[in-house]
């Protein structure tokens, strides 16, 4: 049998020509006992492939009549498998070997050619030592060739199958694999399999792969799953590459290192959110399960993406930062500074900043040779503004003034907030005017926190004069100096001023809570009992502003203080049903006040959702929403997620944060009303029913019963959670699951008249209601969507929502992968 050493795929070119040099071709021998019949009948079976071996065999003639195979993509790329081809034409059976040779290093990890695939497009392009290691044992796939096969029927059918599987789409293709089952066996799916990565074709390689799980003569092959998953990975499909390695740890197996490492790759340059906690996850797991020591290059990349995003999200990071640090220098390996900087900056975001740390980073730092540069200091500062360290403050910004560089606006600012934290407020203010001196003006930012520390000293008369300077310049935005201006008045019982702000603010920013708290508050304090009701109706009313417990009790308190009882016992009721605290000092009149019409005292903050939040979650479920549930099932958590630059999830998570305020952890309360992308309920066993209806085994399920649940309530949300609007005006909802359930929803839309297509792309259904039926759509559902949403999700509406890359390929005019059935 010939055995053929597959050397691993070149990362500077698509196409590796054979090259006839003996010293650089991978070393190939046929033994005397090889049959000539076997090896020259299948050169004609590939002999589009077999081209660059042509010159070593053309006097050769072929001594059967095995079946010509043709492939159907006439662009035959050979840069994964350079040899392969040579295989199939001289050989009785082929082995592929999988390890890789990294021959120019001693012990495999330092400055070796690892040759790791390269994409033109990949934001992490790994460096000569990032790839593949060598293993003790090589990983083999072995296949039969056709002409080892004694019948002449099963020969011919492969063949066919070879040819055509590739020119069909996933219906068609699992009809045609399901017409052989009487005959098919692993042996003969597994070329298959094989033939079509080896053409390239390794999306349908994938579905022949899925197929074969599927049949009660299946035995997994760890090769053979390895070897797709990697084609699946240098190809971006991190959704497929991460089923095959969820299929090889479901076996009991651990996957190799390459399969460990394209994942993550994958998972680092794919732009859909969660990626990079996947990829985190993985590594993670390459670790502790797999007991690898990753490339350098790979370190490196992973620890870029986790600081490239703004502190205040990579902050959240910090931990895994940390992992993957303890990591490189445990191995051995080169410490770049940027890794030094970043994860001092990400020290300094801490809401606890650990000096310690700190000071560890840089000793560490400094022994390696680095200097601290611009960042690093900036970073030092920002960590001595949250700890109160004045003389460090002092200390970095010399080094910072002398470093020869220009001082960033940021230094300034920390600067400011450093001298304010200690009570010298004055000196934040001379470090203000010095910003103006040296940059030329004050940025917003410093705005924001001088006019903060002024109004917390009460310096009202220079922190207006400020607020003056800051209208003129036209820097925006003017709301958290607005915020703090009116804050001072408050204090200070200036109402009249306060009032005036308040009016000023409405004029020059959009609507915000807090500061409509602020002025409710100080027209319940002045007495104005009919303009605080009508500031508080108007919260209410409107969905962008909204209410929350401090607005609720500064009405309540207005009402049991003048008298007001029956008003008092509406906000009460209201308070109950959005599940709000009530502050301990009002429940004493509140008792007194439900004595006299013999109500009860109800508990507000029981836990359990009404009916609008039951209907809400159904529709977020099907829009995407994930449960997460413990290892025994028993509690389980609700992990919203929303889109950063999605402007109809920017308005969205407001809303759906206010719906389920009482059932939020802690750590996802708002910090200064700015509302995170992510957050979570607590862990409770009452989202039991949802989760084992939706996520059964954490995996996303259409439950049976949907057709009872798709109510239009239920549908806005799906909308405005997981659906889009198109340029051409049709709507477009997201949908995962398998297919039967996505057949019933269908059926339940038809039912309500609601005609539609299903387009499957990716792993996931997508449901597209054309033309007139997305106005009928939008007529169910327009009274269920948030008001400050309609003109972006309304049919033909003259705004428009920035283009998401999830839908902008789909096309329902095509043929489509699942709707031939539904």
């Amino acid at each position: 049998m010939l055995q053929l050493l597959l050397p691993p795929p070149s990362s500077t070119t698509d196409f590796i020509p054979l090259n006839p040099n003996p010293a650089k071709t991978p070393p190939f021998t046929l033994p005397m006992c090889a049959s000539p019949f076997s090896s020259l009948s299948i050169l004609r079976f590939f002999r589009p492939i077999a081209l660059p071996l042509h010159s070593h065999l053309r006097l050769l003639r072929p001594l059967s009549r095995a079946p010509v195979l043709r492939p159907s993509s006439t662009r035959l790329r050979t840069s994964f498998f350079p040899l392969l081809c040579s295989s199939y034409s001289a050989s009785s059976g082929v082995v592929i070997d999988q390890a890789a040779r990294d021959s120019n290093s001693d012990d495999g990890r330092g400055e070796g050619n690892w040759d790791l695939f390269k994409c033109d497009n990949e934001a992490f392009v790994f460096q000569e030592d990032g790839g593949c290691t060598a293993e003790d044992g090589a990983l083999q796939l072995e296949v039969k060739e056709l002409v080892e096969l004694p019948e002449q029927w099963r020969r011919s059918r492969l063949a066919w199958l070879c040819k055509e599987l590739p020119a069909h789409k996933s219906g068609t293709l699992v009809r045609i694999l399901n017409a052989q089952r009487k005959w098919m066996r692993q042996e003969d799916a597994t070329y298959v399999a094989v033939h079509c990565m080896r053409i390239r074709e390794n999306e349908t390689g994938f579905r022949v792969y899925k197929w074969m799980m599927q049949q009660s003569w299946y035995r997994f092959d760890f090769a053979l799953a390895t070897k797709l998953a990697d084609f699946m990975g240098r190809e971006g499909k991190f959704a497929k590459c991460r089923d095959i390695f969820d299929d090889i740890i479901n076996q009991g197996q651990v996957p190799s290192e390459l399969t460990f490492h394209t994942l993550i790759v994958a998972y680092l340059n794919a732009p859909v959110q969660g990626c990079l906690d996947e990829a985190c996850s993985i590594y993670n797991r390459m670790i502790q399960l797999g007991g690898y020591q990753p490339r350098l290059s790979l370190q490196n990349s992973l620890f870029s993406a986790l600081v490239s995003k703004p502190g205040g999200s990579s902050k959240h990071d910090l931990k895994q930062a940390e992992f993957v640090f303890h990591n490189i220098v445990t191995s051995g390996l080169e410490v770049r500074k940027d890794i030094y900087a970043s994860l001092i900056w990400l020290h300094s975001y801490q809401d606890t900043v650990d000096k310690n740390r700190i000071r560890e980073l840089r000793n560490e730092m400094k022994k390696a040779g680095f200097e601290e540069d611009k960042e690093v200091l900036v970073s030092i500062l920002r960590a001595c503004a949250s700890g109160r360290d004045v003389e460090e403050a002092e200390r970095t910004w010399l080094k910072l003034l002398t470093s020869g560089s220009s001082v960033p606006s940021q230094a300034f600012v920390y600067v400011m907030e450093v001298f304010a934290k200690v009570g010298e407020f004055m000196k934040s203010f001379e470090f203000f005017r010095l910003m103006e001196k040296h940059l030329g003006s004050a940025s917003v930012a410093a705005y924001h926190k001088i006019i903060e520390v002024l109004c917390q000293a009460q310096e009202m008369e220079l922190a207006e004069s400020l607020m003056r300077e800051f209208i003129a310049s036209g820097k925006k935005p003017l709301m958290p100096s607005y915020i703090d201006l009116t804050s001072m008045y408050l204090n200070l019982s200036l109402h009249d001023k306060l009032e005036t702000a308040f009016s000023d603010c409405l004029e020059k920013c959009q609507p915000n809570r807090t500061i409509y708290d602020i002025y409710l508050t100080s027209l319940v304090r002045l007495g104005n009992l009919g303009k605080a009701e009508e500031i508080f109706n108007q919260m209410l009313g409107n969905g962008t502003i909204g209410i929350n417990a401090q607005s609720c009790n500064a009405i309540l308190s207005g009402y049991l203080s003048s008298g007001h009882f029956v008003k008092a016992e509406k906000i009460y009721d209201l308070m109950c049903q959005k599940k709000y605290e009530i502050d301990s000092e009002l429940m004493e009149k509140l008792d007194y006040v439900l004595s006299l019409s013999r109500k009860m005292v109800k508990k507000p903050v029981s836990l359990k959702l009404n009916k609008e939040q039951r209907e809400i979650l159904v529709g977020l479920l099907l829009g995407g929403l994930q449960i997460v549930s413990d290892e025994e099932r028993k509690n389980h958590m609700i992990r919203f997620e929303f889109k950063e630059n999605y402007i109809t999830h920017s308005t969205l998570k407001r809303h759906i944060h206010d719906r389920y305020h009482e059932w939020l952890h802690p750590s996802s309360k708002p910090i200064d009303e700015d509302i995170p992308h992510k957050f979570s309920t607590i862990s409770h066993s009452y989202f039991g029913f949802y989760a084992d209806q939706f996520w059964p085994r954490g995996q996303p399920k259409i439950p049976k019963l949907i057709h009872r649940w798709l109510s239009p309530l239920v549908l806005a949300y799906w909308y405005m959670y997981g659906g889009y609007r198109t340029s051409s005006g049709d709507i477009i909802l997201k949908l995962k699951g398998n297919p039967k359930g996505v057949e019933n929803v269908v059926k339940t839309l038809k039912a309500k008249s609601l005609e539609c297509r299903v387009k499957k792309k990716r792993g996931v259904f997508w449901i597209g209601f054309l033309g007139n039926n997305s106005a009928w759509f939008w007529k169910l559902v327009e009274p269920y969507i948030v008001d400050d949403l309609k003109d972006i999700l309304k049919p033909g509406g003259d705004t428009m929502e920035s283009n998401d890359n999830e839908f902008q390929d789909i096309n329902f005019d095509s043929g489509s992968d699942s709707d031939d059935n539904l």
